[in-house]
């Protein structure tokens, strides 16, 4: 039978605390097995996280996508457009997304079906990166809509940000709106009236509820953050025990 850590035994390994091994069982990073009421560890699981860790060392430093538990994320954010009744993303600095769309209303679901309307959506993500302001600040996209970010930042680097909009800040001129709309339906070769009736359903949010928004939007960036640096650290960690151990394998 394989060599089996305990959980203190790994604690001690790792440098890091119950919590965060029992984390990192929750989203994957770690196999366990049950014992009676006790985790154990199998040694060579271990052996084989510690060895990779210089080869992926540059990888998490680098790719915000190894740096943030996206399986952990995505349900963070499902259930914060949910309650804000907003559409939400989490993206790289680039403006590509990380995690699938949260609650997409109808007419930004029908732009980002094709390939041109996501790349419109992606290129307003990637200007929401730009803005100097550290907390969110909503602008219009691409499509008239009213989005803004919020920054994820690691070692002071914005790593990724989350994105939340998808509404008007006023009720539009209904004529100006009907215009913009067959402009982008024949953009982006979507049929004209499908998008027109998705354009009468988006949302209008008032300052107060913009605010409470933006809100929102800075607890949940800090959550991630929290996620990503932990995850880092242990890199770091990892990387430190293959540096001393790695003249005793060979």
């Amino acid at each position: 039978m394989a060599d089996l850590l305990t959980t203190k035994q790994l604690q001690e390994l790792l440098k890091i605390d119950r919590t965060t091994i029992y984390r990192m069982l929750g989203d994957g990073r770690l196999k366990g097995i049950r014992v009676g009421n006790q985790w154990r560890f199998p040694k060579e699981q271990i052996d084989a996280l510690v060895s990779g860790a210089k080869e992926i060392g540059a990888d998490v430093a680098g790719d915000p996508k190894e740096v943030l538990p996206i399986k952990c994320i995505q349900p963070i954010q499902d259930v914060f457009a949910e309650i804000a009744q907003v559409g939400s993303v989490t993206t790289a600095p680039d403006g590509i997304p990380l995690t699938r769309m949260s609650n997409t209303c109808a007419f930004c679901s029908l732009l980002l079906a094709t390939d041109s309307g996501r790349q419109a959506c992606i290129a307003s993500w990637r200007t929401l990166a730009t803005h100097p302001d550290h907390r969110p600040r909503f602008a219009t996209c691409h499509a008239g809509l009213h989005y803004a970010r919020a920054r994820i930042e690691i070692d002071g680097q914005i790593k990724a940000m989350v994105v939340a909009g998808q509404f008007y800040a006023a009720h539009p001129d209904r004529s100006e709106e009907q215009v913009r709309v067959r402009s982008l339906a024949r953009l982006h070769h979507i049929d004209a009236k499908e998008l027109s009736d998705a354009a009468g359903e988006i949302p209008v949010v008032d300052d107060r509820k913009e605010a409470q928004i933006g809100s929102w939007m800075e607890k949940i960036a800090n959550t991630f953050e929290h996620f990503g640096r932990e995850r880092s650290e242990l890199m770091s960690r990892l990387q430190r025990i293959a540096e001393i151990t790695a003249p005793q394998r060979r």
